[in-house]
């Protein structure tokens, strides 16, 4: 059998290009070679002929103008950055300045007319200041750096976000608002300004007519104002007495409250006029006769209302059915003593029928008072409609009789406030006001022993009898020597001729009314020994608070017709 041919595959077959057949890594390794041999060129040319190569040269090149771009950059963005800085401070400067000004002109406006125009003309004078220093800034941004090429300074500014300070940059809107801003307050301050005269003229106005209305109540101004004296003065005597300051302290708070609510209507007493203080004595003596000697006070302010105390009739009681002895007509009465005892009497029954208790049991005090005026038929009626008196029902009253009898008027409808305002000794803290003001004020002192508090306040550098220093320093604590009641005296008989000579004076054996002045003469020969304050008199005793009496403040008692008692001094309150 013929031999059959096999194909015969060579491992390694023929190629035409013996090139091909280097691996890729001989290729890779004859292109490095080539790089190394082309750098080592410069290096071998440098040594051959000690130069640099064009390849070195320009490298080092480009490396140094990187170097001083980077410099010139930063300087430049430096220079930049600071002109900014210097910029925005000025402007935020000139933003403070103008916000000051016109606060100052703000200010100003307030403190008037005057004062805001010469805030405003300093406002001005700034304000164009700061427009010329901003002119002065406006010229100084027009100033340009030089750069050293267009290209350097592109650089510069792109280095400069990246390595200068941060500043904050005022735009032109910001600008623009803070011109606003500044405008908007210069209006305001003008604004201010004439708002401000305006205020001036309607205060000047105002004061005018305040005037006028102060002028029309100047009295009652001026007995408040001396009531709060008297008061505060009252307070201080009270709160320095010394034992149970805290007790005393709390009692005139409250004493405060009540009778700063009562001031208004009952306590801005008006002074007792001379004719009325010359009845006293009478008033006293028929208080006691009829059993109401504590009304003393109340019987001087009817008789201030109805009379003044003046004429024969100071009372005005000739209508009242206890008057006998003359025709029921006004004013028939001709003898002022018994004008006094039938009002006495009367009023007294007008207390018993409205059910008052004392002369601080004001609701039916003021029932008794309209019952005066008007006839106790008015008691009745308003207390069978109304439970008492108010001042509605005391003009319905009015209305009603007049309709009836076919008159005008009949009787006075606010006779009740009319006769109130010369009375002072109403109220739940009468100690702290009117004629028991004074006692107070003694009371709280007693247990001082030696006078020195007394004789030194009067200006004396040792010990005198102090008897007459300690009625001055209560009449002062009180008020009363301001208002000129009570005379300011060290020796009794000097406090003896002031009241005679003033027509106030009250003679032994009479019914004295509390805070009344009482003068002592020990030995009968017509001077005074010694002098103290009347604290009350149930109508045979006489009770009283003296200083230096056994050296002390003490309370002391007398028959009211003790041969001792010299008199009274009468204090108008």
């Amino acid at each position: 059998m013929k031999d059959i041919k096999v194909k015969v595959y060579d491992k390694n077959p023929k190629i035409r290009n013996p090139a091909s057949r280097l691996p890729k890594e001989l290729v890779r390794s004859a292109v490095l070679e080539a790089k190394e041999k082309s750098r080592d060129l410069p290096d071998r040319a440098r040594e051959d002929t000690g130069q640099e190569s064009p390849t070195e040269y320009a490298a080092n090149k480009m490396e140094s103008a990187e170097q001083r771009i980077g410099s010139e950059s930063a300087s430049a963005a430096y220079r930049a950055g600071k002109k900014m800085a210097v910029k925005t401070r000025e402007k935020i400067s000139e933003r403070k300045q103008t916000q000051r000004a016109a606060q100052e002109a703000k200010e100003a406006a307030t403190e008037g007319v005057h004062g805001s125009a010469r805030q405003l003309s300093s406002f001005a004078s700034r304000v164009e200041k700061l427009k010329g220093n901003r002119r002065d800034s406006r010229m100084q941004s027009r100033i340009k750096l030089k750069p050293e090429s267009k290209d350097l300074v592109r650089e510069a500014q792109k280095k400069m976000v990246r390595t200068a300070p941060r500043v904050v940059k005022v735009s032109p809107r910001a600008s623009g608002k803070v011109k606003t801003q500044n405008a908007i307050q210069k209006r305001q301050a003008v604004k201010s300004a004439k708002a401000a005269k305006q205020a001036a003229v309607k205060s000047a106005q105002a004061a005018r007519q305040s005037a006028k209305a102060a002028k029309t109540t100047a009295k009652g101004l001026k007995a408040i104002a001396e009531a709060a004296a008297t008061t505060v003065k009252a307070i201080f005597a009270a709160v320095m007495a010394g034992g149970g300051a805290v007790l005393v302290l709390l009692i005139v708070i409250v004493g405060i409250i009540g009778g700063a609510a009562f001031m208004g209507s009952t306590q801005s007493a008006e002074p007792l006029s001379a004719e009325v203080l010359a009845h006293t004595p009478t008033i006293q003596r028929y208080t006691s006769e009829f059993g109401i000697p504590e009304y003393v006070p109340v019987i001087q302010a009817i008789m201030m209302q109805e009379s003044g105390g003046r004429g024969t009739d100071p009372m005005q009681s000739s209508e009242c059915l206890y008057n006998t002895q003359y025709p029921n007509s006004p004013g028939a009465i001709q003898d002022p003593d018994y004008s006094i005892k039938v009002g006495i009497q009367y009023y007294a029954d007008c207390i018993r029928e409205a059910g008052c208790t004392s002369p601080q049991d004001m609701d039916k005090l003021k029932l008794s008072l309209q019952g005066y005026n008007y006839g106790n038929g008015y008691i009745t009626w308003a207390i069978r409609n109304h439970g008492g008196y108010s001042e509605a029902n005391a003009l319905q009253f009015s209305q009603e009789q007049a309709a009836a009898h076919g008159w005008s008027r009949y009787g006075d409808p606010e006779y009740v406030p009319h006769v109130l305002r010369y009375y002072s000794g109403g109220g739940l803290f009468a100690g702290l006001f009117g004629n028991g003001q004074i006692v107070s004020i003694a009371k709280a002192q007693l247990g001082n022993e030696g006078g020195q508090k007394f004789w030194s306040w009067y200006g004396f550098n040792g010990r005198v009898e102090w008897c007459a220093c300690f009625v001055s320093w209560c009449a002062d604590q009180s008020g009363l020597i301001q208002s000129g009641a009570v005379p300011k005296f060290s020796a009794c008989t000097n406090g003896v001729t002031w009241f005679q000579g003033q027509g106030k004076w009250q003679a032994a054996g009479s019914i004295p009314t509390t805070g009344s002045i009482i003068f002592f003469d020990w030995d009968g020969d017509g001077t005074s020994d010694h002098v103290g304050i009347v604290d009350r008199c149930d109508g045979s005793t006489v009770y009283t608070v003296e200083g230096n009496s056994g050296d002390a403040v003490k309370q002391n008692t007398y028959a009211i017709n003790s041969s001792s008692i010299m008199g009274y001094g009468l204090v108008a309150y």
